[in-house]
């Protein structure tokens, strides 16, 4: 062996090789990691990173924007185009003083193309005149047409681009809105056959979970925490959601005994609820088999074996009442009535007083009851009153008379009659008319009868005491002994609650204002005492004291004075025209849009927003009449009058057309798209800059002309019959679809729809915004925001729909530059 020659020369060689090994290892991960920083740039991109590779600054600035999220890289088109203005962007974000943010945010919003749909020619001839719907196919009523489908997510993810510098801002909006919400919380009970009945949310779960517990009669005021009983789960809505995108519960009515309780679910969202029926002692479901297309409306009868249920047909008309026996086959059902009219609706309920069974037949101005004694299933359903064009009523009971709450054309307010359950139509006025006073609805008990009125477009309740005795005498009733429940703000919301057993002398109503909320309160009805049960917690921090509301009037263009209720944070606001304002309406089925309290709508009140109502002709506000003169021949008067309340809020400084945001949903949408074409068309517009229509009814005369769409033949009541000549002259002057203005700057329109939606097509909202992108110009923000699991009124899970209330309020913030606009709770 040579000296110095080394003994470890075989380890040493094996060194080597581990370093040498080690190198090429470093060596192939820094490879790799190039090759996938620039794989995955090049995807964030959609392929057009190659038009950097010749500037180091350029690609320095791309991993920085990458790094941070950044939205400016977002949506890019392929390469090819617009690529002069891909440069341009990256190159002011790479400037040192890179200019403002509002001119990178427009580059980076021209950049996104939005989706075109495919125009396939189709001709709509009605009335000798001929209309173009080259997107007419959109309709799918499978909803399975892969073209369409496609192009619904198409305008999703445009969306979802155009909005990407909000996610930040929708995450810190979704989590004001969820962190005021007191997540584990209990209803108020209510008692009814020997047990208090109740539902109660748990902490981070989105469904109910309906309980009770045993109670004595006289436990009426006991709390669900003084109960000692021990709690019973009827249906744990968390559970049996699981696997399913959308869940909801229609119908959960207790069998009289207490032992069973029949329920509907609907898993897509299209109402149509299957019945279920279960033994509460066991907990099973005990129908042979569940029972599908119902309507969600059930009525047990006394015998507690019998369940009548009513069941729609293709249009999603509740169309017939069906009577099942516990313990037979669905296929052994008895049909015990159908209503042939297609113009009207069926409803079935057990009264209060657990006497009679009632089914409720409505058209939109129509309506008729029929009854059953409620311990005799297997009778035939007769006749209350007759049917009569343009005359509604509704009927309560107590002893063997029947208490009817009944309008017609002359006495528009309504009525109430008391009848002999034998005799019917032998029926005496209790409470007349008034032309002033418009009665909504009665509740009426073993010894009282509280009725619920408007006048003055506000609400009240007055008390009567109908006493001990078995019949109600008219001609010594006292109209004048009637109690009234008062209220003190300018504007709020009452209306009547669920009710306990008959004979409680309690009264159960809700309230709520812009600045209170919602309080469900028990009235003591001989007494004149009130019990707070509930009041909704507002977590987070909330003074109402530093919010003002007002009830403000417009003048429309006839001279008629429409309310519009406010609400704003004193301390925020400067009134001065300067402040952002979202004003809502509806105006449509003699709907009250009355003012309530939501938490979710601080988190713009605490950025300074004002929030308004217009409470416009077609709701019913301000009685039958105020209903009258919105609708038919005289609906654009609901149109007009919103404008006129965009007019006022302007002049008197609330806000400006360049603040005003607007509002609404289904026919309120409708109200939305008809008064953006007037504004348009007007020469006092543009009135607002930015508009949310959510699942908007907006092709009303091609909806209307087809009777195959579910709601179309009963909606003729509302809106007239468009192969009426004169009808149809009207209805396409402003049908927002029909009178779009080509070539003009529309407001930025953030337009929801929900895919298995049964009452506004989800193909109404597509439409609308694939033909606006066709005919206005491009200078404005129009997105669709389509729901592909959901309905009419978006998601079922409790946390979910607020995930949808943050994106909308995030458009709202973006649209008025205030996405840093910080957020400051009132206490």
């Amino acid at each position: 062996m040579a000296t110095g020659e080394e003994t470890e020369h075989p380890k040493g060689k094996t060194t080597q090789r581990a370093v040498l090994g080690g190198a090429l290892a470093a060596a192939g991960v820094c490879i790799f990691k190039v090759f996938w920083d620039h794989w995955h740039l090049n995807r964030i991109m959609n392929g057009n990173l190659k038009l950097f590779n010749g500037s180091k600054m350029h690609l320095s600035t791309i991993r920085a924007l990458a790094k941070a999220k950044s939205p400016l890289l977002r949506g890019w088109p392929s390469p090819g185009v617009k690529d002069g203005l891909k440069r341009s962007l990256i190159a002011m974000a790479s400037k040192e003083d890179s200019g403002s943010a509002d001119e990178m945010e427009k580059m980076r919003l021209e950049l996104l193309t939005p989706p075109v749909a495919k125009e396939i020619q189709h001709e709509i001839e009605e009335q000798g005149d001929v209309r173009q719907d080259p997107f007419y196919y959109f309709r799918d009523d499978d909803r399975k047409n892969p073209m369409v489908l496609d192009y619904l997510k198409a305008e999703n993810e445009y969306t979802k681009s155009v909005l990407a510098d909000t996610e930040e801002l929708q995450k810190r909006l979704y989590k004001e809105i969820r962190g005021r919400i007191q997540e584990a919380d209990v209803s108020a009970p209510l008692v009814l056959g020997g047990y208090m009945y109740y539902t109660r949310t748990e902490e981070g779960e989105q469904y109910a979970v309906h309980c009770r517990k045993k109670c004595a009669p006289g436990d009426t005021m006991v709390s669900i925490e003084e109960n000692p009983a021990p709690e019973e789960i009827l249906l744990d809505e968390n559970k049996e959601s699981r696997g399913f995108e959308f869940y909801m519960v229609g119908g959960f009515d207790v069998s009289p005994n207490g032992e069973r309780v029949a329920f509907g679910l609907d898993t897509t969202g299209n109402e149509k609820f299957t019945l279920y029926v279960r033994d509460l002692k066991t907990g099973k479901n005990i129908l042979t088999e569940p029972i599908p297309d119902t309507d969600g409306s059930f009525a047990w009868s006394t015998d507690n074996a019998t369940i009548f249920y009513t069941k729609k047909d293709h249009l999603d008309r509740p169309y017939q009442v069906w009577k099942h026996k516990i313990g037979t086959k669905p296929s052994e059902d008895e049909m015990v009535y159908h209503e042939k009219d297609d113009a009207f609706y069926l409803g079935i309920g057990l009264s209060r007083s657990e006497k009679y069974i009632y089914i409720h037949a409505g058209s939109a101005i129509t309506s008729d009851v029929r009854f059953i004694k409620a311990d005799r299933p297997e009778d035939a359903f007769k006749e209350i009153l007759p049917r009569q064009s343009d005359v509604e009523y509704s009927v309560d009971d107590r002893g063997d008379q029947f208490i009817i709450t009944r309008r017609d054309v002359k006495k528009f307010n309504s009525e109430i009659l008391v009848a002999p359950v034998e005799n019917p139509e032998a029926y005496q006025v209790l409470i007349p008319h008034d032309d002033k006073v418009k009665i909504e609805n009665i509740e009426v008990s073993a010894e009282y009868m509280a009725v619920f009125q408007r006048s003055g477009g506000l609400q009240q309740s007055i008390v009567y005491s109908l006493g001990k005795q078995e019949a109600i005498n008219p001609k010594s009733f006292d109209r004048k002994a009637g109690k009234a429940i008062e209220f003190d703000e300018p504007t709020y919301e009452l209306h009547d609650g669920a009710q306990g057993d008959f004979d409680s002398p309690w009264l159960r109503y809700v309230y709520t204002s812009f600045t209170t909320p919602t309080t469900i309160v028990d009235y003591h009805m001989t007494r004149g005492e009130k019990k707070v049960r509930k009041v909704a917690p507002v977590l987070g921090g909330f003074d109402s004291s530093l919010y003002k509301s007002e009830r403000v009037h417009a003048t429309a263009p006839d001279g008629v004075q429409v309310p519009i209720s406010l609400v704003y944070r004193k301390d925020l606001v400067k009134l001065d025209g300067s402040d952002p304002m979202l004003l809502d309406a509806y105006g449509s089925y003699e709907i009250c849009n009355d003012a309530d309290f939501r938490s979710s709508r601080l988190s713009l009140l605490d950025r300074g927003f004002i929030f308004g109502i217009a409470h416009v002709r077609g709701g019913g506000e301000m009685g039958r009449t105020w209903y009258l003169d919105g609708k038919f021949l005289k609906k654009r008067n609901t149109f007009t009058d919103f404008l006129a309340c965009a007019e006022y809020l302007a002049e008197n400084k609330y806000t400006s057309p360049e603040k005003l945001c607007i509002q609404g949903r289904s026919a309120g949408g409708l109200t939305m798209g008809a008064s953006i074409n007037e504004s348009i068309k007007s020469s006092k517009g543009p009135h607002f800059s930015t508009a949310i229509a959510g699942v908007p009814f907006v092709d009303v005369l091609t909806t209307m002309l087809d009777e195959t769409i579910p709601l179309t033949t009963i909606e003729f009541e509302e809106w007239g019959n468009p192969k009426d000549k004169e009808y149809y002259q009207y209805m396409k002057s402003y049908s927002p679809m029909d009178n779009i203005v080509e070539g003009k700057k529309y407001p930025n329109m953030l337009v929801t729809g929900g895919l298995h939606d049964p009452r506004v097509g989800y193909w109404e909202p597509a439409k609308l915004v694939a033909n606006l992108r066709r005919k206005a110009s491009n200078q404005s923000l129009i997105l669709l925001k389509m729901d592909m699991g959901a309905g009419h009124f978006s998601k079922s899970g409790r946390f979910d729909r607020l995930v949808e209330t943050a994106t909308e309020f995030a458009f709202l913030l973006k649209c008025q530059g205030m996405l840093d606009t910080p957020l400051k709770p009132s206490a």
